[in-house]
């Protein structure tokens, strides 16, 4: 095809006119171009063009020999998507990430003349890429526990706002999962409740503010991880559930969120044998992509693989992972294994018949849909953390945190607190927001909570951080041993408010569902009483305390 050349030096938000009707941009690209727009992958380095030896090395690892940049990754393969994370160093500061963007962008212009997609993972709260100075927003449960969907709109457009001016066109969120499932591992804090109604309501909400803000979306993780105790990125998660069970549960959400307009879906690793009786995961699996999420809940958007690397799918081989996703519907694959090895992959079944080229067609043009009009350049350096925005996310962490019991609140001016419990950067926040002395334990030995048991007996009241305490009895040992003191403690759970199940002698809980600082400065302004605790649960503690309870 013809080469679409821009000049190096455009770095504004000049519109990039509209991609023509996607038929005619489909029937001008070769098979490599097709097959590169599918991909979607990570690449090393701050700098499209410019990287680190160690940097260098990891990508010629990655790509093969001679590609050492970003930039020459996107033109080698013609990626349709890079995805950032702070590990493959993509994140240092905003105005690198700008920079990097649009080093990207370039390169994918002057390759196809088609914006590249730029994506990240930031949900908020515990999944939150991009720390400060961008204005970040409390977790999914978090804004559930408001009970108000408008602070999710809110923080949606504020996320998306700033995400948008970094470069990046997509962010994989909301999720929409519904977790039923106490003891989950995937989701957590990550789902807004445990309630199908609660969740797609707030997903719906999360949506169009995200949309408000000029950035795309991945709903996740369909059918729902919501029932599930492993985390696919971990190992092999499987649901019992019925048929009907999914249905009635954990698919209305994602039926809602496409109402409302959805342009992308991420289907899960997940096995659902009510679903698919053959075993596959839910995202090599054509009853779950096509027979559900197309043809029942008629969705016509992109579906995105959740990360191929996943240790969920180590069982099966690149070409099973591969073709096994496009034959079941999937229209983008995310962190293949191997990248040149997935786009062989593909062309080889092509050109042999296994796969027809008009498969990847149908692909490619729900690609490029989401890519119309998209103007790939960002203003250099970007604005972000403005006054507003933090303001809106310090407001709607305060509206989350939720007291379930209160007996030693507020704290009193005068009184000795310790801190201590999960979490060193949790710990060191909260006891600098109490003015208090602090004992880190984390996930602690017998010696360590010696330590702290013998520093509360010389403080007046303790307050305790857990996060997640079911899944880890070092934990519960040390809330327990605390308890034992009989002097005065409160516990703080920075992730599910589950955790009081696992010590329900405690006289003083309250849920702060994270620990990013917006959530860490309003739980410190309610214990010690600067402010109320306004949050609702937004899930059930069975045997304790309903959907939608607070102290008064």
């Amino acid at each position: 095809m013809n080469r679409r050349l821009l000049p190096v030096v455009v770095l504004t938000m000049a519109a990039i006119p509209a991609l023509a009707a996607t038929r005619d941009e489909v029937a001008s690209m070769t098979l490599d171009e097709k097959v590169g727009q599918m991909v979607v992958s990570y690449v090393y380095g701050e700098s499209a063009t410019s990287v680190s030896a160690s940097d260098a090395a990891a990508n010629e690892a990655m790509f093969g020999a001679g590609v050492t940049t970003g930039a020459q990754a996107v033109a080698k393969y013609h990626l349709g998507g890079v995805i950032y994370f702070t590990w493959s160093r993509n994140l240092a500061n905003p105005p690198q990430i700008a920079a990097l963007s649009n080093g990207l962008q370039r390169a994918a212009m002057a390759d196809t003349g088609i914006p590249l997609q730029i994506s990240t993972d930031q949900e908020g709260g515990t999944v939150n890429r991009i720390g400060a100075p961008l204005a970040i927003s409390p977790g999914a449960m978090a804004i559930g526990a408001t009970f108000d969907p408008r602070t999710a709109y809110d923080a949606a457009r504020v996320s998306g706002t700033e995400l948008r001016a970094l470069g990046i066109t997509v962010t994989h969120a909301p999720v929409v999962d519904v977790n039923t499932n106490p003891r989950n591992a995937a989701d957590g804090v990550r789902a807004f409740s445990d309630r199908t109604a609660h969740v797609a309501t707030f997903g719906v909400a999360a949506e169009r503010g995200y949309r408000a803000a000029g950035i795309g979306t991945t709903a996740k993780h369909f059918p729902g991880l919501g029932d599930t105790t492993v985390n696919t990125d971990n190992d092999v998660a499987v649901t019992d559930e019925s048929r009907a069970q999914i249905l009635r549960t954990h698919v209305p959400p994602f039926r809602a969120i496409i109402a409302a307009g959805a342009g992308s879906i991420m289907a899960a690793h997940i096995v659902a044998p009510s679903l698919d009786p053959t075993g596959a995961p839910a995202s090599l699996s054509r009853p779950v992509i096509t027979g559900l999420l197309r043809d029942q809940l008629g969705f016509k958007g992109v579906v995105v693989t959740d990360a191929l690397e996943a240790a969920a799918l180590a069982g099966y081989t690149d070409e099973q992972v591969i073709l096994g996703a496009v034959r079941a519907g999937v229209d983008q694959l995310l962190m293949p294994r191997s990248v040149p090895g997935a786009i062989r992959i593909l062309l080889d079944a092509v050109e042999s018949g296994q796969l027809s080229e008009r498969r990847i067609d149908e692909s490619v043009r729900r690609i490029l849909k989401t890519k119309k009009g998209l103007s790939p350049y960002v203003a250099e350096p970007p604005v972000v953390g403005t006054p507003a925005a933090v303001e809106t996310m310090n407001r709607i962490a305060a509206r989350s945190i939720t007291s379930l019991r209160t007996a030693h609140l507020p704290l009193r001016p005068e009184q000795k607190v310790l801190v201590t419990g999960w979490g060193v950067g949790t710990t060191t926040n909260l006891a600098a927001a109490l003015g208090a002395t602090r004992v880190y334990t984390g996930s602690p030995s017998d010696t360590v909570i010696a330590q702290a048991v013998a520093a509360a007996g010389q403080h007046d009241i303790t307050v305790v951080t857990t996060s997640n305490a079911w899944a880890d009895p070092t934990q519960v040992k040390l809330v327990e041993a605390l308890l034992a003191t009989g002097k005065p403690i409160v516990v703080a759970a920075v992730g599910t408010p589950y955790d009081l199940a696992s010590f329900p002698a405690a006289k003083t809980f309250v849920a702060a569902y994270g620990y990013q600082p917006p959530t860490i400065a309003a739980l410190a302004a309610v214990l010690q009483g600067r402010t109320t605790a306004p949050g609702r649960l937004p899930v059930t503690i069975e045997g304790f305390y309903p959907y939608g309870f607070r102290a008064h």
